[in-house]
């Protein structure tokens, strides 16, 4: 079955850098487009970023425009998000996701000073 697990977060100070990695299988990884979504605190699910199935088009929300960078390697089947420049309000529960249905366990980031 699908599987998808998520590690890297954890506490950061503001300004701070983290790299979250998604490890997927029980499908062909090369054939999906992946994407990370987060979750704040007392909030809905957001969109962060999508990268298609070869890695040469890539997705931001504004909110991380600029500060995220989505990559994966297919022959690992991994899945990655580096975030930089981290503010209080990238507080969340970040998963990667296959498709709207199909995500990891998530992973938490703090954020805090």
């Amino acid at each position: 079955q699908v599987q998808l697990v998520e590690v890297g977060g954890g506490l950061v100070q503001p300004g701070g850098s983290l790299r979250l990695s998604c490890a997927a299988s029980g499908f062909t990884f090369s054939n999906f487009a992946m994407s990370w979504v987060r979750q704040a605190p007392g909030e809905g699910l957001e969109w962060v970023s999508s990268i298609n199935t070869d890695g040469s088009s890539t997705h931001y929300a504004s909110s991380v425009k600029g500060r995220f960078t989505i990559s994966r390697d297919n022959a690992k089947n991994m899945l990655y998000l580096q975030m930089n420049s981290l503010k209080l309000e990238d507080t969340a529960v970040y998963y990667c996701a296959k498709d709207i249905q199909t995500r990891g366990q998530g992973t938490q980031v703090n954020v805090s000073s």
